[in-house]
Order: structure tokens, then C-alpha cells, then sequence
């Protein structure tokens, strides 16, 4: 008889959600083992692959892939538990079989019915979810793609720059200010670098560093130092980037 405990992978691109996503459900359902958690899309399907968990709780709405994507992904494999700003989508989830929903912001009550459910489903197969997707798809603001930042205003010196977002090779918090280094010039500007993850195109702009995002074209490669600390070489300037190890993923084909 399989008595392991069930394990979950939450996959939210709102930091502070996550974190409280994850709390109420270690409170609420303790035997549930989390095995993971996840940013965007690209790194909610290498999690579902690599983890392969018997729920998922997924935003619908993340950067990379969008939840639809991870979810025709989890189709079979996963229970999964949409969470969802938009109430249309949910109920629309709900009503064609998926496992359950949650509407941010989280209502505890409301997770501990969604918990109470996937219990119940645990011991049949996770639901095929093609013609969930399909219903969900096809509603107001699922499919269509956010509109990312293409410019900035930013100081350099006594003067106000405009600066394309191609132009940029990467952004460094610099205290109260965010660093921006393009080709011939740095920059300053107030806006902190929470706000430009959550701005910028994923696809074009890696976060490297909880201070640093670097534009995916400008990198030349990577390797490591006598430390053995993952660092970049960029194409047009002679300065390293030093990357977290919680981001060296992104580096594992180079």
C-alpha cells in the first residue's frame, strides 16, 4: 500500500502571493509536501518535468508561458488548481472539470474548499484538461500577450535621456536607484528592479541577480570563476555579471 504524502508545485509570478500561497497551504493541508515553486511559465514546465507532482497549483496569467501552456503540459499528469484574478475564467474552469480554482486576492476559506476537493481526486487519475484549455483560451485576456516596456526616461548627468529598452544591456540596483548600461553609457533611474521584472519582456531580459537583469542578446558566455561563481561576459562591454546559483539554470546549455 503507497502511503507517501502527496506533493503540490505552486507556480505564481507575484513574489508576495507565492509566499502567502504557499503558507496558507502548508497550514491548511501540513501533509502535502511542496516540492517546489516557480516565477514564470519556463520554469514552472522544467519543474513539472524534473518534479512531477500530483498537484499543481498555477496562475494563469505568468510571464514566459502563459498558465495555459504549463497546464496543457500537466494534462493527465497533475491535479491542477488554477489561481486567477479574473472570475469569468475560474468559474469557466470550474464548470468544465478542472480540479478547482482560486480568485486572488486568497480568501482561506475558499483555499481550504480547493483543498478539501483535490483530497478527493487524489485517488483517481488527474483529469485530461485539452477541452478546459481550449474553453479558456478562447475567454477575454487569456491569450492576449502583455504589453512590455519599451522605453525609459533616465538621467545621465544634468540631463533627462530617452532610452529604448534594445538599447539596454543590462540593469543593476544601485541603492536608491536602478543602473542602466547600454552600449556607450550608464544611466540612472528611480525605478526599482521589482518593478522592471515585473515590466520587461522575460524572453529578452533574464534576471541573473536579485540586483540584476541583463539582456539576452548582449550576452557573449558564461563561465566560472576560481571561486567557481557563474559569471557573464557581455558582447559590447568588458565588465562581468555575476549570476545567483538560483538563476545558473538559465546557463545550463552554454
Amino acid at each position: 500500500m503507497n502511503t507517501r504524502n502527496p506533493t503540490a508545485l505552486v507556480a505564481e509570478d507575484e513574489s508576495t502571493l507565492r509566499a502567502e500561497l504557499i503558507e496558507q497551504i502548508s497550514r491548511l493541508w501540513p501533509e502535502l509536501t511542496i516540492l517546489g515553486e516557480a516565477s514564470d511559465g519556463v520554469q514552472a514546465l522544467r519543474l513539472l518535468d524534473e518534479l512531477r507532482p500530483d498537484v499543481l497549483f498555477l496562475d494563469i496569467q505568468m510571464p514566459g508561458a502563459t498558465g495555459l501552456d504549463v497546464a496543457r503540459q500537466a494534462s493527465g499528469r497533475s491535479h491542477v488548481v488554477f489561481v486567477t484574478a479574473y472570475d469569468e475564467h475560474a468559474v469557466a474552469a470550474f464548470d468544465h472539470g478542472a480540479v478547482d480554482y482560486l480568485l486572488k486576492p486568497l480568501q482561506p476559506a475558499r483555499l481550504f474548499t480547493a483543498i478539501g476537493r483535490v483530497k478527493h481526486r487524489l485517488g483517481s487519475a488527474p483529469n485530461e484538461l485539452s477541452s478546459v484549455l481550449d474553453r479558456l483560451a478562447a475567454l477575454p485576456g487569456t491569450g492576449a500577450p502583455r504589453q512590455h516596456l519599451r522605453w525609459i526616461n533616465a538621467s545621465v548627468g544634468q540631463s533627462l535621456r530617452l532610452i529604448t529598452v534594445d538599447e539596454v544591456l543590462y540593469f543593476a540596483a544601485d541603492n536608491k536607484y536602478t543602473r542602466v548600461a547600454t552600449l556607450d553609457s550608464e544611466a540612472l533611474i528611480r525605478k526599482p528592479l521589482k518593478e522592471l521584472v515585473e515590466e520587461l519582456d522575460p524572453q529578452q531580459f533574464w534576471q541573473i541577480h536579485r540586483s540584476t537583469l541583463v539582456n539576452a542578446s548582449a550576452i557573449a558566455g558564461a563561465s566560472r570563476d576560481f571561486r567557481g561563481r557563474l559569471q557573464l561576459k557581455l558582447k559590447e562591454r568588458s565588465e562581468t555579471l555575476l549570476v545567483a546559483e538560483s538563476y545558473a539554470h538559465l546557463f545550463k546549455q552554454m
